[in-house]
C-alpha cells in the first residue's frame, strides 16, 4: 500500500508541475498574414486565441509520454533522502537566481539532476529564465552535459520560443534543427514537432513566427514531406509560414523533380491566403519550362498577371528559353516584344536564350540580328553568347566563321570554355581535320581546362571514323588515367571503329567489358554490333546478340530489324527474312519504307519477283507509300527477270505519282531495254537524264557500253566508252575485256588492237590479254 501511495503522490506532483508550467490563462492577439488580393481578403486581421481545450499538454500525448519516459529511467525514489527533501522544497526562483549569478556548481543546482523529475524542473527553470534568453540557452547547453540527462521535447520547444522572443533567431533555428535531427526516425505517438511547439506556445507573449522558423528548418534539412504535412496544421491554427519559406519548399520540390507537388503547394498557398511573390511564380514557371510543361507555364504566367504581379526579366527569360527549346519561335518573338512593351529591359541572359533557340532551329540570320541588337544596346556578349554562335557555325559547317568568332572573343578578354572547345573539336573531327582537333585538345589542357566526357567521345569517334583505332585506344587510356568513367557513347564509337577495321573480336570484347563495369549497353551499341555481325554474314552470332539485347529489356528498332532482314536475304534465308516482317507486325514495331525496300530487293535478287510485287502491293496495309528507292529496286528486279514491259509500267507509275526517278532508276531501265535490244528506248532514257541535269556515273556508263556491245552497236559503245574516259570515269577490267572480246567476235581486229593498246596505256588492262581474248595470230 505504501508503494501505491508513493506512486500516486509522484504522478500527482508531476501533473501539478505540468499544470503550473503551462497553464497560463490569458488571451493573446495573433497577427496573421494579410491576404495579397481582394480575392483572398479576410475581414479579421487578428485572431483571439483563448485558452482552448487542446491547449493542455494532456491533449498532446507526446508531452506526457516524453516526461514519463524520462522519469522511469530511474527508480521512483531518488538517490538520497536529502535529495527528496530538496525536491519537496523545490524553488524555481531560487535556482534561476543561482543561474543568473553564474553559480553552476551550486549544490541545489547539481542535485537537481539526481532526480527522475529533472526534465520537468529543467523546463520550469527555462520558463523562469524567459526574460534572459542568452542565459536560458547557456543553461540548456549546460544541462545537456550532465551525466544521464537528456532534454525532453517540451524543453527544446520552450527554449525555441524564448530565443525567438529574444530575437535570437539564428540560435532558435539551430536548436530547432538539433531537436528535429535528434528525433528523426522516431515515431512520435499522436503528434509531431509542430504539436509540441504549439502546446508550449504560451511560454512567451509573442513569437508566433517560430512556426515559420520550424517550416524553414524542415525545408533546409530536406524534410520536404514533413514540411508539406506541417503546412495544413499551420493553416488550421492560422500561424502561416512566410512567402520566403514557402518559396524555399517550392524550390526544393522543383529541384527534386516533384513537379506536381510544387504546383499543388502553390495552390495551397493561395487557398490559405499567402500572397505568392513574383519570385514564387518564377520558381515554378522556370521548372515547368525546363520540364517542357509549357501549357502549365502559360497558365501560371496569366495567373500572376491576374493577381496584379508584374513579371520581371527572370520570368520572361524562363519562358523565352522554354518555348525556344521546343521551336515555338513565334511565341518567343511575341514574349520578347511584350517584354519590351512593358518596359522590362532584356539582359544578356535574354539575348543568349534568343540566340540559342534561333541557332538550334537553323535560323542563323535571326540569331545574328539579336547578337547585333544586344551589342547596340551596350550589353556585352559573354562566353555563353560566343560559344553558342561558334557551336552553330560548326554545326552548319562554317568552320572559318567559327574560328573568327573564337579570335574575336579572345580579343575581348573572354576565355573559351570546354563547351567552346568541344564544338570546334567536333566540327574538325567531322571534317576530317583530326590534326587540328588534337591541337585544340592540347590547347585546352594547356589552358587548365579538363577534357570532359563529351570531348573525349568526340575525339575517339573522329579517330575511329578515320580508321585510326590505335590512336583512339591511346586517347581512351588517357581518359581512364584522367579519372573519367567511359560511357556508352565512347564504347559505341570504339566498337564502330573496330567493326570498320574488320576487328570483330575486339568489338565483342568491348561489349563484355561494359557488362563487367556494369555499364548497360543501349540500343545504338547493340545495333552497331549487330550491323558488324551482319556485314560478316555471321547469322548465328547475330541471333545470340539479338537474344541478349531482348533479355536486357531492350526491343529492337526498325533499323536493327531491317539490317538483320537484309543479312538473311544475302545468306539465302528468305523464309527467316519474311518471318521478321511478321514479327515486327506482331510486336507493333514500326515497319518503314526502308524495310520494304530491303524486302522487295531481297525477293527480286532471289528470283521471287512475283512475291516482290505482292509485298509491293501490300505496303498500303502498313500505311506506307513506295518511294523512288522502292520503285527502283522493283524495276531493276523486273528488268533482270525479263519482265521489261512490267518494268516500264512501274517506271510510268512512278512518274504519274510525281516521283522523280534517280540515276539508279534510269540505269536499271536502260540496262533492261538494252538486254532486250531496245537500244532506241535506252538512248531516249539517257537523253532524259541529261535533260534533267543528271551526270552519268560509272554504273550508267557501264550499262550503256556493255548493253550496246551486246546489241552489236560497237560504234555507240565506243562513243560512251571514250566519253567516260574523257570524264576520268574509269571502267573496270571486266568491262574492258568484254568490249575487246566483242570486237574480236565481230571481226573488227584492227579496231580491237587499237583499243587494246589504248586500254593498256590507260592502265585498264593488267592481266595477260591472251587469257581473256583471242590473239591476233589465232584470228588470222
Amino acid at each position: 500500500m505504501k508503494l501505491i501511495s508513493a506512486a500516486l503522490s509522484f504522478f500527482t506532483k508531476m501533473l501539478l508541475s505540468l499544470r503550473s508550467l503551462f497553464h497560463i490563462n490569458r488571451r493573446i492577439a495573433v497577427r496573421v498574414s494579410h491576404p495579397f488580393h481582394p480575392l483572398f481578403q479576410n475581414p479579421h486581421h487578428h485572431l483571439n486565441l483563448s485558452h482552448p481545450s487542446n491547449n493542455s499538454p494532456i491533449v498532446c500525448p507526446f508531452v506526457l509520454f516524453s516526461n514519463f519516459f524520462y522519469m522511469i529511467k530511474f527508480p521512483f525514489g531518488t538517490k538520497s533522502d536529502d535529495t527528496n527533501i530538496f525536491l519537496d522544497d523545490f524553488n524555481g526562483e531560487s535556482l534561476c537566481k543561482v543561474i543568473r549569478q553564474d553559480q553552476w556548481n551550486d549544490p541545489k543546482l547539481v542535485a537537481l539532476f539526481d532526480s527522475s523529475l529533472a526534465p520537468i524542473w529543467v523546463s520550469k527553470i527555462l520558463v523562469g529564465l524567459k526574460q534572459y534568453p542568452r542565459l536560458a540557452l547557456k543553461f540548456f547547453k549546460w544541462a545537456k552535459t550532465q551525466k544521464g540527462f537528456s532534454h525532453t521535447s517540451e524543453s527544446y520547444c520552450i527554449l525555441v520560443h524564448i530565443l525567438f522572443y529574444g530575437r535570437m533567431y539564428f540560435d532558435a533555428s539551430g536548436i530547432l534543427k538539433e531537436f528535429i535531427l535528434s528525433r528523426r526516425g522516431m515515431v512520435l505517438p499522436g503528434c509531431d514537432v509542430f504539436d509540441v511547439l504549439w502546446s508550449t506556445r504560451n511560454v512567451c507573449r509573442y513569437g508566433f513566427g517560430v512556426f515559420d522558423a520550424l517550416f524553414s528548418v524542415l525545408v533546409d534539412l530536406g524534410m520536404l514531406e514533413e514540411a508539406s504535412r506541417c503546412f495544413p496544421k499551420m493553416k488550421r491554427y492560422r500561424v502561416l509560414p512566410k512567402v520566403r519559406s514557402c518559396n524555399g519548399l517550392i524550390h526544393r520540390l522543383s529541384k527534386s523533380g516533384r513537379r506536381d507537388k510544387s504546383r499543388r503547394f502553390l495552390e495551397e498557398m493561395i487557398e490559405a491566403g499567402i500572397a505568392p511573390s513574383v519570385f514564387t511564380y518564377n520558381i515554378v514557371m522556370d521548372y515547368m519550362c525546363k520540364e517542357g510543361a509549357l501549357d502549365t507555364a502559360r497558365l501560371l504566367f496569366g495567373q500572376m498577371k491576374q493577381f496584379g504581379l508584374k513579371p520581371d526579366v527572370v520570368t520572361y527569360n524562363s519562358l523565352i528559353d522554354g518555348f525556344g527549346k521546343v521551336g515555338l519561335l513565334d511565341e518567343v518573338i511575341f514574349l520578347f516584344e511584350e517584354m519590351k512593351n512593358v518596359e522590362c529591359e532584356p539582359d544578356v541572359i535574354t539575348y543568349n536564350a534568343l540566340i540559342n533557340c534561333f541557332c538550334k532551329f537553323q535560323k542563323m540570320p535571326h540569331a545574328f540580328e539579336f547578337f547585333r541588337e544586344m551589342r547596340n544596346k551596350g550589353l556585352k556578349p559573354n562566353v555563353i553568347t560566343y560559344s553558342t554562335l561558334i557551336d552553330a557555325f560548326c554545326k552548319e559547317g562554317m568552320m572559318q566563321q567559327g574560328i573568327k568568332f573564337l579570335v574575336d572573343m579572345r580579343r575581348l578578354g573572354l576565355l573559351p570554355n570546354e563547351f567552346t572547345y568541344t564544338s570546334l573539336i567536333d566540327a574538325n573531327c567531322k571534317a576530317g581535320n583530326l590534326t587540328e582537333a588534337l591541337k585544340l585538345a592540347n590547347e585546352m589542357l594547356q589552358a587548365n581546362i579538363d577534357l570532359n566526357i563529351v570531348t573525349y567521345t568526340t575525339i575517339i569517334d573522329g579517330l575511329c571514323e578515320a580508321g585510326r583505332t590505335r590512336d583512339a585506344e591511346e586517347i581512351f587510356r588517357a581518359m581512364l588515367k584522367a579519372g573519367l568513367m567511359p560511357n556508352v557513347q565512347i564504347y559505341t564509337a570504339l566498337a564502330h571503329g573496330y567493326l570498320k577495321d574488320k576487328k570483330m573480336e575486339q568489338a565483342l570484347n568491348l561489349l563484355k567489358e561494359m557488362k563487367e563495369k556494369r555499364i548497360k549497353p543501349d540500343l545504338l551499341m547493340y545495333g552497331t554490333i549487330i550491323w558488324g555481325l551482319c556485314n560478316e554474314n555471321k547469322i548465328e552470332e547475330t541471333k545470340l546478340v539479338m537474344g541478349e539485347m531482348k533479355e536486357s529489356g531492350l526491343s529492337a528498332n526498325p533499323v536493327i530489324y531491317t539490317t538483320v532482314m537484309d543479312s538473311y536475304f544475302k545468306a539465302g534465308k528468305t523464309t527467316e527474312a519474311l518471318n521478321l516482317l511478321e514479327e515486327m507486325w506482331d510486336l507493333r514495331i514500326e515497319v518503314t519504307v526502308v524495310t520494304f525496300c530491303v524486302l522487295i530487293d531481297g525477293l527480286c535478287k532471289a528470283g521471287l519477283v512475283l512475291e516482290a510485287i505482292d509485298y509491293f502491293n501490300r505496303m498500303s496495309e502498313f500505311n506506307l507509300q513506295p518511294n523512288v528507292a522502292v520503285y527502283t529496286v522493283l524495276i531493276d528486279g523486273l528488268c533482270k527477270s525479263n519482265f521489261i514491259e512490267a518494268a516500264k509500267n512501274m517506271f510510268d507509275e512512278m512518274l504519274s505519282k510525281n516521283l522523280v526517278p534517280d540515276k539508279t532508276a534510269y540505269t536499271a531501265l536502260i540496262d533492261g531495254n538494252l538486254k532486250h535490244g531496245n537500244f532506241k528506248e535506252a538512248l531516249d532514257l539517257q537523253n532524259k537524264m541529261l535533260e534533267m541535269g543528271m551526270e552519268l556515273d560509272l554504273p550508267a556508263y557501264t550499262s550503256l557500253v556493255w548493253g550496246f556491245c551486246q546489241c552489236g552497236q560497237l560504234q555507240l559503245a565506243r562513243k560512251f566508252l571514250d566519253e567516260m574516259l574523257r570524264k576520268h570515269i574509269l571502267p573496270d577490267e571486266i568491262l574492258c575485256i568484254g568490249v575487246l572480246r566483242k570486237y574480236y567476235e565481230l571481226g573488227h581486229v584492227d579496231e580491237a588492237i587499237q583499243l587494246q593498246n589504248e586500254m593498256a596505256n590507260w592502265g585498264l588492262i593488267t592481266n595477260p590479254i591472251h587469257h581473256a581474248v583471242p590473239s591476233v595470230q589465232t584470228k588470222v
